[in-house]
């Protein structure tokens, strides 16, 4: 794991010297300003709402920033031509793939976390000690969905030509899988066959977005998900981000690479 976690190390520093912070930082202070008038407005419908407005600030921002940090790893390194000295050193391409894996995944965690450290703490007053474990909860199962992401994003890349491509034709996949996934069991049931057939195989094999967002809990201040369903969930996401990585690096291993 020593080689993994230095290639890990490296996308980290990466991260840091390009302006994807910066935009971090604009979209924090936006949400500052955003909970900040939770202060001023007292009207609970209207407090809920910039509460929505926010966490879903958050999952676009995360989600964007997530496609743009993968989806440039390999083809960067392909075109810089750094992937050799790498490859060249007993790094196996194994531990290559698995290495940018963690290294976009604790970016994009830290990112994360901070948006959920100035929502928490803004917010923190407006409710109940109880629920904290929620938030933890919404945090966690968010970086379950983000793993998800990356996997197939990692994955795209050695597929695609560009990065362009890679995040434009998985931007749409992911924004169908979230709005129209849930629903295609109550659609496939008015369908014949075989149409049926077939959309009910999309719905059971595509990965159900839905299981790791708990925005609406958050929102009205329901109590913490049932740890039993929580874990079933994180489970869940560690297997369709390793089914994704998988996928991606026995389309890498077999890629001849041309110096």
């Amino acid at each position: 794991m020593k080689q993994v976690f230095a290639i890990a190390q490296i996308v980290l520093k990466e991260s840091f010297r390009r302006k994807d912070f910066y935009v971090l930082f604009i979209l924090t202070v936006l949400l500052g300003v955003i909970l900040g008038s939770l202060n001023f407005f007292n009207e609970q419908g209207i407090v809920r709402y910039l509460k929505e407005f926010s966490l879903l600030l958050i999952w676009l921002a995360a989600l964007v920033m997530s496609l743009a940090t993968s989806a440039r790893q390999i083809p960067t390194e392909k075109e810089s031509r750094t992937i050799f000295p790498l490859l060249a050193k007993p790094i196996s391409r194994h531990q290559f793939f698995l290495g940018k894996f963690f290294g976009c995944w604790f970016s994009i965690s830290m990112a994360l976390f901070v948006f959920y450290l100035v929502f928490l703490l803004l917010t923190l007053r407006k409710d109940e000690p109880a629920n904290l474990p929620l938030y933890f909860q919404a945090y966690v199962l968010h970086l379950g969905f983000l793993a998800v992401v990356i996997g197939l994003c990692l994955a795209g890349s050695v597929i695609f030509a560009a990065p362009s491509s890679n995040i434009t034709i998985l931007l749409v996949v992911i924004l169908g899988i979230t709005f129209l996934g849930p629903h295609l069991a109550k659609i496939a049931v008015k369908m014949a066959e075989p149409t049926q057939s077939i959309l009910l195989a999309i719905y059971f094999v595509i990965p159900h977005f839905e299981f790791f967002d708990i925005r609406d809990l958050v929102v009205h201040s329901h109590p913490a998900v049932p740890w039993w369903a929580f874990g079933c969930a994180l489970i869940y996401a560690m297997a369709y981000s390793a089914f994704f990585l998988v996928i991606g690096w026995l389309v890498f291993r077999h890629q001849t690479l041309q110096k």
